[in-house]
């Protein structure tokens, strides 16, 4: 599979919003992207702050953007602070070094990105990894 169907999109959101509703946690975004950066689908929760999808989005366009998860761009801002500066300054859809933003693999390599946002960065990757394996992808590192 080289793209991202709908059906999966929308698989993914309501998975990983079950997740969280499971684990208790804060009302989440979820944004699901195409290969491209281009919104597939997006479910907000109720309570949700009015910032979450623009948030949710820039997570999964940053991980998009950098080919690796928003977790370890966290981490490359910490030990490359000016190159991840300078980035974000070029990402059209934002980009957020913080855990959440998560690539999805398909047979053929990278197929779109998951990023949540609503609770911290750790719950919202968890979240994230379970939206995909209940669609039954994983997620690309």
């Amino acid at each position: 599979m080289s793209a991202i169907r709908l059906e999966q999109a929308n698989h993914i959101a309501t998975a990983a919003l079950a997740k969280g509703r499971e684990l208790g946690l804060k009302p989440l975004c979820v944004a699901v992207l195409d290969a491209g950066g281009h919104l597939i689908a997006m479910q907000r929760e109720d309570g949700a702050s009015t910032m979450r999808p623009q948030i949710a989005v820039a997570k999964a366009a940053s991980a998009l953007g950098l080919g690796v998860s928003s977790r370890k761009i966290g981490e490359m801002a910490a030990e490359r602070p000016t190159f991840i500066a300078s980035v974000a300054s070029l990402a059209p859809q934002g980009l957020v070094p913080a855990a959440g933003g998560v690539l999805v693999r398909g047979d053929g390599g990278v197929i779109g990105a998951v990023g949540i946002t609503g609770d911290t960065s750790d719950n919202d990757e968890a979240c994230a990894l379970a939206g995909i394996a209940a669609a039954g992808l994983s997620a690309a590192d």
